[in-house]
């Protein structure tokens, strides 16, 4: 298995009598290559378990160095690759791989099912996808909400009728882990089992018409770049050959690339941000990047990287890829202190502990920003008189909130608050504070916290 941290993101590779099968590869596939050289076998065969919403699937950058044939499911019409329908089987030495057709994540999804014709014609394993998780069922909204419940009934029913007859002894190698935005609640198990996830998962505890319902009145959150990653993964992306390389850049270039309507990212922590950055950045930390940058970043506009000391940020430029983020135009070279040190224009967001914000609440009564996601406002609770609206629909929410009254954003800890509040600053908003610590430290210092009806 290759994990994609950040976007939680599982790849597979299988192998037998000198070739091999990728499953779900990234888009940056030199882990591919290099195990299967070091396991001195031929990738031949590629398979997409389902069109990817939220990353670039690396099928045609894997082909294109390895020759390999692509497959995918049936039911749309990609631009490239070969069908594989239900019954189809393939072999690789002793491994064999039959396909079963699991739509309702999407309507094109598939699971391959693993049989070690060495050991017995028992299933082993099957690589399901998106359609099921640990501890979850995957996301069914795609469609729209006209078709929410017939998308629901169709995941159901390729669980409980294709994977759960299998037999609880086979092992499930899900396309996704802890934190996927394509599940709701997938547990943090690398690998599951049938067995296990008929006994303890709560999506197929209740039952096939509650979970229908269910779905139903379920919004989860759409990130816009998913049109991008939708378009890219049915109609092909462009293929880059490897990484591109990180252009280091000087203050003038920055400057000319900014006047030009460059995308300035920077990548520090909310505490270096709030105390100096270039105007009209956006506050993403280099963990937060896979989760945010599609709220945030265009297709078009060129990107700017801004740290202290540029360190690992191949690791960044990685994690751009995987979203389809061609465009990053360099770094500034020296980091940020080199701006401030060419005596250049610099901008800072207020910063306050919690004990701050509790103390100016006695006397004011500021526009208080709840950035987290709905599940923790409601679980957890609020600050009394926080208005509520997730980090990545702040851009929708802002014509509601009041430019003349002064704004106090506040997340889990600290660092989606960051985001939002740069955001709110890079379109004027003059007086942001972000509430360090967010609700964690509220609530650890005992302060009164609300709850929604």
């Amino acid at each position: 298995m290759v994990v994609s941290e950040g976007i939680a993101h599982n790849s597979y590779i299988i192998g037998s009598g000198g070739n091999a099968a990728v499953i779900d590869p990234r888009r940056d596939c030199d882990a591919f290559l290099k195990i299967a050289d070091k396991a001195e076998v031929v990738i031949s065969h590629i398979f997409e378990t389902h069109r990817n919403e939220d990353y670039v699937i690396g099928s045609l950058e894997l082909s294109a160095q390895c020759g390999a044939e692509i497959f995918h499911g049936a039911n749309l019409p990609f631009s490239y690759g070969t069908t594989a329908r239900e019954g189809d089987v393939f072999r690789f030495g002793s491994i064999e791989l039959s396909v079963l057709e699991t739509p309702g994540h999407t309507e094109e999804s598939i699971s391959l099912v693993l049989r070690d014709l060495d050991i017995s014609p028992d299933q082993y394993m099957i690589f399901s996808g998106d359609t099921l998780f640990s501890g979850d069922i995957a996301r069914t909204d795609f469609y729209g909400a006209d078709r929410r419940a017939e998308m629901a009934a169709k995941i159901h029913d390729s669980i409980t009728k294709k994977i759960l007859p299998l037999g609880d002894g086979v092992i499930i190698c899900p396309a996704h882990g802890a934190g996927s935005v394509c599940g709701g609640e997938i547990a943090d198990h690398p690998f599951t089992t049938i067995g296990y996830e008929r006994k303890t998962n709560r999506m197929l505890l209740m039952g096939r018409e509650v979970f229908i319902e269910q779905r139903i009145h379920e919004s989860p959150y759409v990130p816009p770049y998913f049109r991008q990653m939708e378009q890219y993964n049915t109609t092909g992306a462009p293929v880059l050959g490897r990484l591109p390389r990180l252009h280091p850049l000087g203050i003038a270039q920055v400057r000319q690339l900014i006047k030009a309507g460059a995308q300035v990212i920077d990548i520090r922590s909310p505490t270096a941000f709030g105390a100096g950055h270039i105007p009209g950045s956006l506050s993403i930390w280099r963990d937060g990047i896979p989760a945010f940058a599609g709220w945030f970043l265009t297709y078009e506009h060129p990107i700017l990287l801004i740290d202290d000391f540029n360190l690992s940020l191949e690791v960044v430029v990685q994690r751009l890829i995987r979203l389809g983020y061609d465009n990053i135009a360099g770094y500034l070279a020296g980091g940020f202190p080199a701006w401030f040190k060419g005596a250049q224009e610099v901008e800072t967001i207020g910063t306050c502990s919690v004990q701050q914000l509790q103390e100016r609440l006695r006397t004011e009564v500021p526009f208080i920003l709840d950035v987290r996601d709905i599940r923790n406002y409601r679980a957890i609770g609020h600050i009394r008189g926080a208005h509520h609206t997730y980090v990545g629909e702040v851009p929708q929410f802002l014509p509601k909130i009041p430019r003349g009254d002064p704004i106090v954003v506040y997340c889990d800890a600290g660092w989606k608050g960051s985001l939002a509040a740069s955001y709110l600053k890079k379109n004027r908003f003059r007086d942001v504070t972000n509430v360090l610590g967010g609700m964690q430290a509220w609530k650890n210092a005992g302060f009164r916290i609300e709850k929604s009806l």
